[in-house]
């Protein structure tokens, strides 16, 4: 069965996240992480995506951004693959490294609130706070 195609549409608020395989490490040291910033960094600027929150653990990431065009896609695939190409040649691994298909949960205008009302602003700041706190 296809999988569900990705919501995509300007101005897009995205919670998204990934594990890595079989929940094991996508970083094993700050070279890594550094690694991981400078790639997430990249894809920003390609891609004009505004950042709210995000945060790397040893083995798995949440970012919450702003997609001022409808390239989600685009972007996650360039980065995930970026990133394991780069993170396998300096570790010299081979492989995989994410655990399926990443999580991308859009923040739709909390209960239909206008983007900006205090009901979505406050609902945004929750996952902020969230994404945060991990």
């Amino acid at each position: 069965m296809p999988r569900t195609p990705r919501v995509e549409y300007e101005n897009a608020v995205y919670h998204v996240m990934a594990r890595g395989n079989h929940r094991e490490a996508i970083v094993f040291d700050d070279g890594d992480r550094e690694l991981f910033y400078d790639t997430f960094a990249e894809v920003c600027g390609r891609t004009g995506w505004e950042v709210f929150a995000w945060v790397l653990m040893d083995n798995h990431y949440h970012a919450l951004f702003r997609t001022p065009e409808p390239n989600l896609v685009a972007g996650m695939q360039w980065f995930q693959n970026t990133f394991t190409r780069r993170l396998n040649t300096r570790r010299h691994l081979w492989g995989h490294l994410y655990g399926g298909r990443y999580k991308a949960i859009p923040i739709e205008d909390a209960a239909t609130s206008p983007r900006g009302s205090v009901v979505w602003r406050d609902y945004l700041r929750t996952v902020i706070d969230y994404v945060h706190l991990n």
